[in-house]
């Protein structure tokens, strides 16, 4: 089976709601979304079945899991246990930059397409 490719550098973001935009990449299995989120964002709790790792690259959060807030900066990383309600406060001018690890794979997530 040969391996599916992508750079996500080429691909345009995808706006999800106010202030958040994110990039997506489907595996067979997993899904990596990239998600760049701007102060004064909407905030938006939410839980799914999937569990979820998120990785903070860049800025600064507060990073809520079950209604306990978690000061989160870049390099942090956070595990979601499967159903446990969840969102993100971004704190500061500077964008959080974060990426999510999902398993399994979510259907309901488009994957991005390179633009040339």
């Amino acid at each position: 089976m040969e391996p599916k490719i992508i750079n996500l550098e080429k691909c345009d973001w995808e706006t999800m709601r106010e202030k958040v935009q994110m990039k997506c990449f489907q595996g067979e299995y997993m899904t990596v979304q990239f998600a760049q989120i701007y102060e004064g964002h909407s905030i938006s709790p939410h839980r799914h079945e999937y569990e979820q790792i998120a990785m903070i690259l860049q800025g600064e959060c507060d990073f809520f899991v079950d209604g306990v807030a978690y000061p989160l900066q870049a390099g942090s990383i956070v595990d979601i246990p499967p159903n446990a309600e969840h969102y993100i406060v971004v704190k500061g001018p500077t964008p959080v930059i974060n990426v999510d690890l999902f398993y399994p794979k979510r259907p309901d997530r488009k994957e991005s397409v390179e633009v040339r």
